[in-house]
């Protein structure tokens, strides 16, 4: 009974330490490395150059992407890391799109890790045949007419097989799944993990936007990996041709959680680090003589100190006062805007209740005297309207300016008028003007009318022999009249006759 619980009890210690060890050992590190990395923006510099990187062929970088191999007929092209690795075990994250017009691509896309870089206008895939290390190919084209492309699979090499093209390399690969990544919505991604001598493949088809839907295409154990390696990504064109573009290219070191790298500081940190120490003793080294020339300022330098700087008590005092100043001055404002609607309110009242009396006063007028009177509406009152107040300020313009011009006229009258008395009190008095051929005109007409009015009268006179004069007015009288007319006649001609005169002198 003893033996059997010893045994049970060993039993159950194997297994919860395998349990345990299992557990600890999925627990992994990770420590992104950016000198095997690459991503938009800013992915290529001016001069065209990928930090870190470096590619040769066909391949044509951009801020965006990597162009590995164009969409044109026999085209290749690569782009390696400068650098080998410093870490054994790694994940990949590659974003890359695979387009072409026709329903069937080439040839392909290649990632690789090598122990040497390889050429970059290679046999496979755009690099070179006989690598020692890793190759996982998108085989787009189908070589062996099986029907089964697009398709993934990973092949390693120790430097001695040739890469088989007739039968696309399905002979030497390791493993390898059926995906079709040409020509989807979203880009296409492979995530590639290799831990602990163990490969791992997971690929999203681009179908929808989520980062994270992966699905397992290859997983292979007991893969041995020469250290120290070059990353890379190669792509080839035939007689079909695709745009084989990588938009990322992501790289993270994998190490145990008991083996994790030390995050000690590095140079350019302990630079710095020291710098500011020595910047920071002399400062202290400067305040110290500053104290010993000028010691009348030790006493006040505390208290210049704490001057210049306010405690949370003040600040929190401070922003008190401006806070209560803002609803102040804001209840300011209101009250001003108040008082300035109630004057407004008590002029209008004012003015409506004048207006009012005044209506009021205007019909009691009417009725007084006698005519009807119409009734004014409770509430309502009769007011000028715009166009009027408009009409009646232009009639008030138009009747400014009229006076204007008025009393210029009779400035410039009066001043030729003083000039006219002028330059008659200069000439000679007792002067007799000559009369005008007008007046001469004027008076033989009179005389010859008086002649024919007499003419008239004579015939009149013998054509009525028997008859007796009225004894209402007799021919004496009437030529006496007749002369006193013609004398008030010729006398206002003679004075209009001056007058023209002098206007004549005036002009």
């Amino acid at each position: 009974m003893g033996t059997r619980s010893y045994v049970l009890f060993y039993v159950l210690v194997y297994v919860l330490n395998s349990v345990v060890n299992n557990i600890y050992g999925a627990l992994v590190h990770r420590k992104f490395e950016y000198k095997y990395s690459f991503k938009p923006p800013y992915l290529a510099q001016k001069d065209g150059s990928v930090p870190f990187w470096e590619y040769g062929g066909n391949a044509i970088a951009s801020a965006e992407n990597v162009r590995i191999a164009p969409s044109l007929r026999s085209q290749k092209g690569a782009i390696w890391t400068k650098s080998p690795t410093n870490f054994d075990w790694w994940e990949v994250d590659m974003v890359f799109r695979i387009t072409g017009r026709g329903r069937i691509g080439a040839d392909g896309l290649a990632f690789w890790y090598t122990q040497n870089k390889g050429s970059y206008e290679g046999d496979v895939f755009g690099s070179s045949d006989k690598w020692v290390g890793l190759g996982i190919f998108f085989d787009s084209f189908d070589n062996d007419n099986k029907h089964n492309n697009p398709y993934i699979y990973a092949m390693v090499n120790d430097g001695t097989k040739q890469f088989d093209h007739q039968n696309d390399g399905l002979t030497q690969s390791a493993a390898g799944c059926l995906r079709d990544f040409r020509n989807k919505p979203f880009p296409t991604r492979a995530r590639i993990e290799y831990y602990q001598n163990t490969l791992t493949l997971l690929f999203h088809n681009g179908m929808t936007s989520n980062d994270q839907d992966y699905e397992m295409c290859l997983r292979v154990d007991n893969i041995v990996l020469p250290k120290n390696g070059y990353f890379g990504i190669s792509a080839a064109t035939g007689g079909l041709a695709d745009d084989h573009d990588v938009l990322h290219f992501l790289t993270n070191s994998l190490w145990p959680v008991d083996q994790a790298p030390v995050q000690s500081a590095s140079e350019e940190q302990q630079r710095l680090a020291q710098e500011y120490q020595e910047y920071q003793n002399k400062l202290e080294q400067q305040k110290q003589d500053y104290r010993k020339e000028h010691p009348e300022h030790q006493g006040k330098q505390p208290e210049e100190l704490e001057d210049w700087f306010e405690s949370d008590s003040q600040r929190e005092l401070r922003q008190i006062f401006q806070g209560q100043s803002q609803i102040y001055d804001v209840l300011r404002e209101l009250n001003r805007k108040l008082d300035e609607m109630v004057g407004r309110q008590e002029r209008t009242l004012s003015l409506i209740s004048m207006q009012q009396q005044a209506a009021a006063v205007g019909g009691q007028a009417q009725q007084a005297g006698g005519q009807p009177s119409q009734a004014i509406p409770t509430g309502y009152i009769d007011t000028i309207r715009r166009d009027e107040v408009t009409t009646l300020f232009n009639n008030q313009n138009q009747l400014a300016n009229l006076i204007k011009d008025v009393k210029q006229l009779i400035a410039t009258v009066s001043s030729q008028a003083d000039k006219i008395i002028i330059n008659q009190s200069k000439q000679p008095t007792a002067q007799i003007q000559p009369m005008g051929y007008d007046m001469q005109s004027l008076v033989a007409e009179m005389r010859d009318g008086l002649n024919h009015v007499k003419q008239n009268v004579a015939q009149f006179a013998a054509q009525r022999p028997g008859g007796t004069c009225p004894s209402c007015v007799s021919v004496t009288t009437l030529l006496i009249i007749a002369v006193i007319q013609l004398a008030i006649y010729l006398g206002y001609s003679i004075y209009r006759d001056n007058k023209d005169s002098h206007y004549k002198k005036f002009y």
